[in-house]
């Protein structure tokens, strides 16, 4: 459930607010996703699309989802739709990560990419150097 809260996050952040209306009070500076998919996905295009300042804050958020291919707890396929719902809703900065032979766990090869992706998108120096 957590890759879900963070892409539930990440479209509260746009939007400004919570599902129920009220204030979304964090600043998030990026999102990550693993195994995982977007709730409330048929309602996002047209909430960040309703207001010039979610737009832009979607625009600029970045969001990295990785899954596994066979995940035989969440579907490849869900993983694969959310960060195009995503993306299609105006959240220009998002990356897709698939992994062939992973199922619902992780592996050292995705750790590395998060790790990478993180410290490229947080501008991190000195980690890994």
């Amino acid at each position: 459930m957590g890759a879900a809260m963070a892409l539930y996050s990440a479209t509260c952040r746009a939007i400004g607010q919570f599902g129920n209306g009220n204030r979304y009070p964090i600043n998030l500076s990026v999102a990550v996703a693993l195994s995982g998919w977007l709730p409330c996905s048929r309602i996002v295009r047209s909430r960040v699309h309703a207001s010039r300042e979610a737009a832009r804050r979607a625009a600029s958020l970045p969001v990295l989802v990785c899954h596994g291919q066979v995940d035989d707890v969440v579907e490849h396929k869900l993983g694969e739709n959310s960060a195009e719902i995503l993306r299609s809703s105006g959240f220009q900065n998002i990356m897709f990560c698939s992994y062939n032979g992973l199922g619902h766990y992780t592996i050292p090869q995705e750790m590395y990419d998060v790790c990478s992706w993180l410290v490229r998108q947080m501008g991190i120096s000195g980690y890994g150097e």
